[in-house]
């Protein structure tokens, strides 16, 4: 009986030793689902379009400015209420290869499935197992703003038959192994078709003008095929992967990432694995070439007293220099910037407005055209783009200005919200520095000494702390304590934070060189 009763014992004990053998597997094998998971969902940057102004991460209630209306993105979140709390993994797999959602209604493609539905099974398992090991968000969706017929799903019938086949990725058997995972990042998970197609509407089609560049949410994407003037041609294969890394590239190509490619590359690509970002640009490569316009049909602006010269020399010639190139290593470069000679004018105008905060090194840009006219800018537009050697195409509909204007919204043009300090260990030295209160009531030519005070204190304590970082916190922290004042009622708002912006930047850089530095509050006269 005793010898009964310790097999019985013995097999209990081997029974849950196995058995706990077997959960810590499996558990070992979840994380590392989730692992790739979340891996993946970067890789997606599904973080961007999920993300409300409240900053309730993947929760949703980001709006969406399409064609047919302003689209409210769904709860990614394991709610069981509100987000994906009760979808199966099937569900949840139909919706990102098919395009039908848990009730079997057609999704508006404004979710990207007509890329997604390349993504495998296999990943597609992972992405939903990171989804579910999010901690989970009540955040009921509110509604979208989709006017009649729009709002009728069953039209989206019509949509899918023309322009949606669904299929996982085949890889090109002719192809290497780096390109085919290129074309497997770029033409699923990354869909940057989505922004860069020149034909937003027709989704990834064969009539979308594959990544020839095109207008999105009030910016230029710009031609991203080896075309060597209006693409990526004439850059390294060095240029381009540093510059989906950072932001910015190296060498001669100039210019920095602005709007949603900044934030494109801040919450994605900067993430990816060096092997991954190589990949993509090998499959770029293999693109056809476009031009996106003909250069034979610019209008010339190399001439003297070209239309917008003057706006040019008023406005930005102090910072980027009369032919347009810069400051090696703080001002960015106009002159051959591939950026700047987009098909599209937006992004220029968009920078003009609303400025740029500091990035690779670069300082940041004030938003001038604030206080430029939309002639002005107009003008310095198609000047910029047709001087020094580029080349594109002028604007003819001059309410694209007025319309840029009146939507875009930045801490530097003075019409958005104070920004937060994004680096900790800087949020908490400026609160330990006191450096808030060192900022309130400055006048303009107190700038210089109180920042040189302020900055060695401020660099000692935020250990880690980039350059970048500490322009950017001390600009956002002297916009809270000084915007809603009177203390400046005498000047424009975005000339007083985009001259205090550039004196913390040259103060940082080099004060003994630069220590009399300021952008002037208004258009600096012409020599000529």
């Amino acid at each position: 009986m005793r010898r009964m009763l310790a097999l019985a014992a013995t097999s209990g004990l081997l029974a849950g030793t196995l058995f706990s053998s077997a959960t810590v597997l499996a558990q070992g094998a979840d994380q590392d689902l989730i692992k790739r998971g979340e891996y993946l969902v970067t890789a997606g940057d599904c973080v961007a379009c999920h993300t409300g102004p409240e900053g309730k991460k993947f929760a949703g209630n980001y709006a969406l400015n399409t064609p047919i209306g302003r689209i409210m993105t769904p709860n990614l979140t394991p709610d069981k209420e509100t987000g994906l709390g009760d979808w199966s993994e099937e569900e949840f797999y139909r919706a990102f290869h098919d395009g039908i959602g848990k009730d079997g209604s057609y999704l508006y493609p404004a979710f990207p499935f007509a890329w997604y539905t390349k993504v495998t099974r296999d990943d597609v398992k992972a992405i939903y197992a990171y989804l579910q090991s999010l901690e989970p968000v009540k955040n009921p969706r509110k509604a979208s703003e989709i006017p009649f017929p729009f709002n009728i799903r069953t039209a989206l019938v019509t949509w899918r038959t023309a322009f949606f086949t669904a299929g996982e990725f085949k890889p090109d058997p002719s192809a290497s192994a780096e390109v085919n995972r290129g074309g497997y990042l770029v033409e699923g998970l990354g869909h940057c078709g989505m922004c860069h197609n020149e034909n937003k509407i027709v989704g990834n089609s064969g009539l979308a003008g594959k990544l020839g560049g095109g207008v999105i949410d009030g910016w230029y994407a710009p031609n991203i095929t080896p075309d060597d003037h209006q693409g990526i041609g004439s850059w390294t294969d060095e240029q381009v992967a540093t510059y989906l890394k950072t932001g910015a590239a190296p060498g001669n190509k100039p210019g920095v990432a602005a709007g949603p490619m900044r934030q494109t590359i801040e919450e994605s690509l900067s993430k990816l694995t060096d092997a991954d970002i190589k990949a993509m640009v090998a499959y770029l490569r293999t693109q056809k070439a476009k031009e996106t316009y003909k250069v034979m049909d610019l209008q010339a602006f190399d001439q003297p007293n070209a239309p917008g010269a003057s706006v040019y020399l008023s406005y930005c010639s102090s910072c980027h220099k009369p032919d347009g190139r810069g400051v090696e290593g703080a001002i960015p470069a106009l002159a051959g910037n591939t950026s700047v000679q987009s098909a599209g004018p937006q992004t220029v105008i968009n920078v003009v407005l609303g400025g740029l905060a500091a990035q690779n090194g670069y300082a940041s840009m004030p938003a001038v055209g604030q206080g430029m006219t939309d002639q002005q800018i107009a003008a310095v537009t198609d000047y910029v783009r047709n001087s020094w050697g580029n080349k594109a195409p002028v604007i003819s509909d001059k309410g694209v200005v007025s319309d840029a204007r009146a939507n875009i919204q930045t801490m530097l043009a003075g019409n958005a919200a104070c920004s937060a300090v994004g680096n900790a260990n800087l949020a908490k030295a400026i609160e330990t520095t006191g450096t808030a209160e060192q900022l309130k009531n400055l006048k303009q030519e107190e700038f210089v000494p109180r920042l040189n005070a302020i900055l060695p204190k401020l660099k000692a304590e935020a250990a880690g702390a980039s350059d970048d970082d500490i322009v950017n916190g001390l600009t956002a922290t002297f916009c809270r304590v000084s915007k809603d004042t009177n203390f400046y009622a005498d000047a424009p708002w975005h000339a007083v934070i985009g001259s205090f912006g550039n004196v913390a930047y040259s103060q940082l850089k080099s004060p003994e060189k630069q220590a009399s530095t300021q952008v002037p509050a208004g258009p600096t006269p012409s020599r000529n």
